[in-house]
């Protein structure tokens, strides 16, 4: 699994049948301290995830093996979104930060 931010969407109005229904979206990759590697791809959302969404993403042969990507031709699949990520012991981000300060 990677980590990524959604920072777009890919709009397709001719495609292939099996891509038909799939929603597409831009997502950055980012490291482990939630920085961004500079890498994009194009990934099918099973999940809801909407712009600037922190996500879990698969790639190659594990991006069809989900429910809404089984024997499709795709590369990425973005499969949860995330609330948080810590590394090293600290904080790198909060969906949903503390109100109180901590």
């Amino acid at each position: 699994m990677l980590l990524g931010k959604v920072v777009g969407t890919v709009v397709a109005t001719r495609k292939e049948p099996e891509l038909v229904g799939l929603r597409l979206l831009l997502v950055r990759e980012f490291d482990a301290k939630y920085q961004a590697t500079g890498k994009v791809i194009v990934a099918v959302d099973a999940v809801g995830a909407g712009d600037g969404e922190v996500v879990l993403f698969a790639a190659g042969s594990s991006a069809r093996l989900t429910s809404a990507t089984k024997d499709r031709p795709v590369d990425h699949v973005i499969m949860a979104i995330v609330d948080s990520v810590q590394s090293d012991g600290e904080s790198v981000y909060e969906k949903y930060p503390s109100s109180d300060g901590e």
